[in-house]
């Protein structure tokens, strides 16, 4: 884990680490606990196709599997 702290701007930096990994643009959620930064990607369309490479279903075919598996959880 690596500590950050606020300049007197209130300024975060986080280490040149976790840029070089996670880039330089971060979404801010708040949590009960605290916030979180989550990176955004530079082409966010080409970081959903590259999450979502492995699915097999088309978007219309999707609600009706989540419902249908959503179902057999509950055991029908």
């Amino acid at each position: 884990m690596t500590e950050a702290t606020l300049d007197d701007c209130g300024r975060l930096k986080l280490p040149r680490e976790s840029r070089e990994q996670y880039g330089e643009r971060y979404r801010i959620v708040e949590l009960h606990s605290g916030i979180k930064l989550v990176p955004v990607a530079d082409d966010p369309l080409s970081a959903l196709r590259e999450e979502f490479a492995d699915v097999d279903r088309s978007a219309d075919e999707l609600p009706e599997s989540a419902r249908g598996d959503a179902l057999d959880e509950a055991g029908r």
